[in-house]
């Protein structure tokens, strides 16, 4: 397969079957999120086969007519692509369908039939995902979990490349220590178990970096956290940097970032608070990847505020909110607060839709967010909002530093908002709004090689 920057996009078709308990909504939009998915892996769609049954067809997934009907179209466009004319083909190495992609996972036999049958390789929709983040991860433990998904899924499917491959793959042997009669299937299945149980082993060393890495960076008193989450593609990147000032991947694709970024809110506010964008989400997200990702969404479950960011210009945005609804469930972090963020909003019709659509939503979610995130305006409010939320529980109170202790300063004014300032023959009078235990701690730094008539005027003034 051709990396999705290539120029020209290879061919696909996409097949899926209906059945009776989905509904036409829930399906197209299935479909066309799958559409979105072979765009990100640099596949255009051609076609879309589409087949009503009562259930799936347990040996090939479609009915035999429906495979009928795909190999007859896969055979009729083998020697010319859409943009060329008739009978000049350019690339005669990428002509015609490539794959076909189904809008479901199937099983390993399913697939080693319906690709005999229709005559091209077959991608069920976990696999299309598989290879998207197998692309896009970049860091090292978004590789190695990534592997790990990718050799979950492989292995069960060994046993019908065996087939394909003939008696070669049914091999047995017992030389080398390799165990009497092990086929070689059998050991390639060995070594799947002993390569998952290796990168495991590198990802929990990895979490516990992190860890350390986390509480490196909320060592200096008074750092918050928040985590954008939400169905990918719903701009969380964009958001991320508007919030933040920095420079992430902003890209019009599923799934163009997977690695979490965390970065500092900006402008500074009282106390830092941290942002970290978070891998996106999508229906029937396969629970290996939901399970790999764990470490990835941790920042979710280490933040104290979640920003679920939902694409309010996208019809099936209820959908997508509860796709993610669902999978924070399924990784415990539920009892998170959060601030549901409608984002998008200046694609949503003319001025009096979005209107309209934001008085709906201020309805149904009362404490909800309508904004752009290309909207400066927006992105001020949202940031007001952010802070506001950190600094319900700070208190006021007053702290003198002595002329000794003047280093105290650039900590007071990191880590607290100075209300005002003083002087006296003794040293600087603060008064300063901030977290209890940062305050604490600063009264104690600044007190420590003061006489207890000094001490006594840095007295705690009642909460506001």
């Amino acid at each position: 397969m051709q990396p999705d920057t290539q120029e020209k996009p290879l061919d696909a078709v996409v097949a899926a079957v209906q059945t009776p308990d989905v509904s036409d909504a829930d399906f197209e939009s299935s479909l066309a999120e799958l559409r979105e998915l072979a765009k990100t892996l640099g596949y255009r769609v051609v076609q879309t086969f589409i087949q009503k049954r009562a259930s799936f067809d347990t040996t090939a997934y479609l009915g035999a007519g429906k495979r009928d009907e795909v190999r007859a179209y896969v055979e009729s466009h083998a020697n010319t692509r859409h943009d060329d004319p008739p009978g000049h083909a350019t690339n005669p190495e990428f002509d015609g369908v490539q794959v076909l992609l189904i809008d479901h996972e199937i099983s390993p036999s399913q697939a080693r039939n319906l690709e005999k049958d229709v005559g091209c390789e077959v991608m069920d929709r976990t696999m299309v995902i598989l290879e998207i983040f197998h692309r896009h991860a970049r860091s090292r433990a978004a590789r190695a979990q990534v592997e790990i998904a990718r050799l979950g899924y492989m292995a069960p499917r060994l046993r019908e490349a065996a087939k394909l491959a003939g008696p070669q793959g049914r091999q047995r042997s017992g030389t080398g220590g390799r165990g009497a009669g092990e086929s070689h299937t059998e050991l390639d299945r060995r070594k799947i178990r002993d390569r998952i149980a290796e990168l495991q082993m590198e990802i929990n060393a990895m979490g516990t970096e992190r860890q350390t890495q986390r509480a490196r960076r909320q060592q200096g008193q008074g750092v918050a956290s928040v985590a954008l989450v939400g169905y990918t593609n719903a701009g969380k990147s964009t958001l991320m940097r508007a919030l933040t000032g920095s420079e992430v991947l902003v890209a019009n694709k599923l799934f163009a970032t997977l690695d979490t970024t965390v970065r500092m809110l900006q402008p500074e506010s009282v106390p830092r608070v941290l942002v970290s964008d978070t891998v996106g989400f999508i229906k029937n997200l396969p629970h290996g990847l939901v399970e790999s990702f764990k470490s990835t969404l941790d920042e979710a479950l280490d933040a104290s505020l979640l920003l679920h960011v939902i694409d309010a210009s996208d019809p099936g945005f209820e959908r997508q909110r509860q796709v993610t609804d669902d999978v924070l469930a399924e990784i415990g972090a539920q009892d998170v607060p959060r601030i549901r963020v409608f984002n998008k909003i200046d694609h949503v019709g003319d001025t009096q839709a979005q209107l309209e659509f934001a008085r709906e939503m201020r309805t149904k979610y009362p404490s909800c967010v309508v904004m752009s995130a290309r909207c400066a305006d927006d992105v001020a409010k949202l940031h007001s909002i952010i802070v506001a939320f950190f600094q319900t529980d700070l208190i006021e109170a007053e702290l003198l530093v002595p002329w000794s202790a003047q280093q105290l300063r650039r900590e007071i004014y990191a880590n607290c908002e100075v209300l005002a300032e003083s002087a006296d023959e003794t040293g600087a009078v603060f008064r300063v709004r901030g977290e209890e235990s940062t305050i604490r701690a600063l009264r104690e730094h600044a007190t420590s090689g003061v006489t207890a008539e000094h001490a006594s005027r840095a007295v705690e003034a009642d909460p506001t």
